[in-house]
């Protein structure tokens, strides 16, 4: 015990540190009250950390505060719109947080469209270490991307648009669009020539890609999506009746949710309405496919036969796989005799159909 306590007591030596040494020649600035005494050049390493800590609780208000302010000023910019389209279009609060870089703006009460939510995620300005490794971090690795993303999510009424997945995805995101939105696998990727450059075209039938960007009287997407002003905004828009993650089992068609999802970069406080115009095509685009969508039922029905013939396949080559890790798992003389058994199976087969010929 004595040994132990020995041991701690050489422990507590080495791990308090030193008395500060105070000449008394100092002559540096100094303050006194009483019997206090206080010299600044004494805690040099100190007032470093407090600085520190100063810098990081300022960039912490400061960022906070220009987040808030961007997604605000993108609110306040499509007010006017959001008001002519929902009898609600935002909640009391105007936009609501979650955290400092996540913001959520609820608009609902319109025709074709249940519900809108539009889902600001933005930089963390307002963590210095997170904007440190960001950095950092794509120095590195040269695909990755660091922006405040915008997303608007139009979940419409089940009878408002055919069931297919369509999209239209800016070339620049393609690689990230495929790696998180399993929907847009189902498709096929094309270039069209009624979009023009920049973008590519991610369909499950042809014939909806011309259904969709062809001129409707004075309404075009593909001119809005081409518009210079918002095109350096645009990262995809879709039309799904799928979800984004893969299901454990096939969604019955009368459960399936049909939604419009508009992805955007959040434009700067300076250029806040520019995708007001893109937005408002978006309602165009909505109601369009109210109208039309007794002429895309025979497309519908298409790609829905073409999903059952995938699902089928699918069960069939979860089937086999399955019979093949079971046989994997026998001895070789049950294997013999599985392959054996298999063979009669098949020659009886071949039997009876010569029979019946």
């Amino acid at each position: 015990m004595a040994n132990l306590l020995k041991a701690f007591s050489e422990l507590a030596k080495v791990l308090t540190p030193a008395q500060p040494f105070t000449s008394y020649e100092y002559d540096g600035l100094e303050y006194r009250w009483k019997n206090l005494v206080f010299r600044p050049a004494l805690f040099k390493l100190e007032a470093l950390f407090v600085l520190g800590l100063a810098v990081y609780f300022f960039s912490f208000f400061v960022g906070k505060a220009l987040n808030k302010r961007r997604a605000d000023a993108w609110l306040q910019a499509h007010l006017p719109l959001l008001s002519q389209q929902f009898s609600k279009p935002e909640s009391s609060s105007g936009v609501v947080s979650d955290g400092y870089a996540d913001f959520f703006v609820f608009s609902t009460g319109r025709r074709n469209v249940a519900s809108l939510h539009s889902v600001f995620s933005l930089l963390p300005r307002h963590d210095l270490a997170q904007m440190a490794y960001r950095f950092v971090w794509g120095m590195i690795e040269l695909v990755y991307r660091t922006e405040d993303a915008l997303e608007l999510d139009f979940k419409l009424f089940p009878s408002a648009t055919p069931g297919f997945v369509w999209g239209v995805v800016s070339k620049d995101c393609l690689q990230k669009v495929k790696e998180g939105r399993w929907d847009l696998t189902l498709t096929r990727t094309t270039e069209s020539p009624l979009l023009g450059g920049g973008y590519c075209v991610m369909s499950e039938y042809a014939d909806v890609t011309e259904t969709l960007l062809k001129a409707s009287g004075p309404f075009n997407i593909a001119k809005a999506l081409n518009d210079p002003v918002v095109k350096p905004f645009v990262k995809s828009l879709s039309i799904t009746d799928q979800p984004r993650e893969r299901p454990g089992i096939p969604i019955p068609v009368d459960q399936r949710e049909r939604h419009v999802i508009l992805s955007l970069r959040v434009p700067p406080v300076s250029q806040a309405g520019a995708t007001a115009s893109l937005v408002k095509a978006i309602f165009i685009l909505i109601d369009t496919l109210e109208r039309g969508k007794s002429s895309t039922e025979q497309i519908k029905k298409e790609a829905e036969a073409e999903r059952r013939e995938e699902a089928e396949l699918d069960k069939i080559a979860a089937k086999k796989k399955a019979e093949e890790e079971r046989m994997s798992k026998l001895s070789a003389a049950e294997q013999k005799k599985e392959l054996e058994r298999d063979r009669k199976r098949q020659l009886r087969k071949a039997q009876g159909k010569v029979v019946k010929k």
